[in-house]
């Protein structure tokens, strides 16, 4: 027998009601099209003031193509306005449950002139044995990561390499990491002889002053906090018992306008090395690939003319991430048994 329909009681939906009908019976509003427009509107506002400087910085990370020239096209305009409002520090906190800091130990960077430096400690003269190895940076670090292990494991080292790019991030911007707080972390919590350093792509963003205040890029104001930076994480690393550190430069960029900022990065780094004496080792990779501070896309490699960098003008290829590679383990080969 067929079931009787039975009616809803009065007051409730019915069961056949549409969903609009049921929010039109219940006194909830019907959005129309152009209340989307002004929601996506809004969104897209908020997005360009707060993370406009994200959005340049996310073009950089990306391989090259045309989406990247897409990003790039909307993030340069875009990372333009959000440096020129003071709405950094209001990103960071309302962005701040994104950010991995929570779980880093260790103090931030401080605001103020660059110190003098680790308090001397003698430095062992004769070849140490080498455990660990963490090779670390922002997008530069990759693929150079992955063949300074691949050569190690080649040589039948016995060398545990800990890779850990943290890509899209950078010493002036701490917005998704901040890098005072991720150094002392993972001398901590990787325990490495040895860091193996290569960051640089991100650079650029105001800092905070001694005063507080933001200091653009580039200049003497900048590149002292920039160097003030880069030292407490050269001492964050070494005091949490790494031996030796060993820190590239960022090679020339093909872009005019990256130099002033490659230069106050590689001036600092220098300048930050010397004050720790050997325990600090700079690893320059100018005159390899930009050999007078010259651009190139392709140097010669054992007779042959080949291409060592990425399209974007600023990463290394995996052919230029091998060479450099080899840089880093001559360097390592004069401190390290393995």
């Amino acid at each position: 027998m067929e079931a009787e329909a039975r009616p809803g009681r009065e007051g409730e939906p019915h069961g056949d009601d549409s969903l609009m009908g049921r929010f039109d019976r219940w006194g909830l509003r019907r959005f129309s099209g152009w209340d989307a427009v002004k929601a996506v509107t809004l969104t897209t506002f908020l997005l360009l003031i707060f993370a406009g400087g994200s959005i340049r910085a996310a073009a950089d990370e990306l391989k090259p193509g045309l989406g990247r020239d897409i990003v790039k096209a909307i993030g340069g305009p875009a990372g333009w306005v959000a440096d020129q409002l003071p709405f950094a520090e209001t990103r960071r906190d309302l962005t701040s449950w994104l950010s991995p800091n929570e779980e880093l130990s260790g103090q931030g960077f401080r605001a103020g002139p660059g110190g003098a430096g680790r308090p001397a400690v003698p430095v062992p003269t004769t070849p140490q044995p080498l455990d660990r190895l963490l090779v670390t940076g922002d997008s530069l670090s990759t693929p150079l990561d992955i063949e300074i292990a691949r050569k190690l494991a080649d040589q039948g080292a016995g060398v545990q390499v800990t890779r850990d790019p943290h890509l899209a991030t950078g010493i002036s911007n701490t917005g998704l990491v901040d890098w005072g707080q991720l150094s002392s972390s993972q001398a901590a919590n990787d325990d490495p002889d040895a860091v193996v350093l290569f960051i640089g792509a991100n650079e650029g963003y105001p800092m905070p002053g001694p005063n507080g205040q933001q200091v653009s890029c580039c200049g003497p104001a900048w590149e002292a906090i920039f160097r003030s930076r880069v030292g407490q994480m050269m001492d964050n690393y070494l005091n949490g018992g790494v031996e030796r550190i060993y820190w590239l430069t960022v090679p020339t960029q093909r872009d005019p306008a990256r130099k002033p900022i490659a230069d106050d990065v590689n001036q600092a780094i220098r300048a930050e090395a010397a004050k720790r004496g050997g325990a600090v080792r700079v690893v320059d990779l100018i005159p390899t690939f930009t050999p007078g501070d010259t651009y190139r896309d392709s140097i010669d490699i054992d007779g042959t003319q080949t291409i060592v960098r990425e399209s974007d003008g600023i990463h290394l290829n995996e052919e230029g991430a091998s060479v450099a590679a080899d840089l880093v383990l001559e360097a390592v080969d004069k401190d390290f048994d393995y």
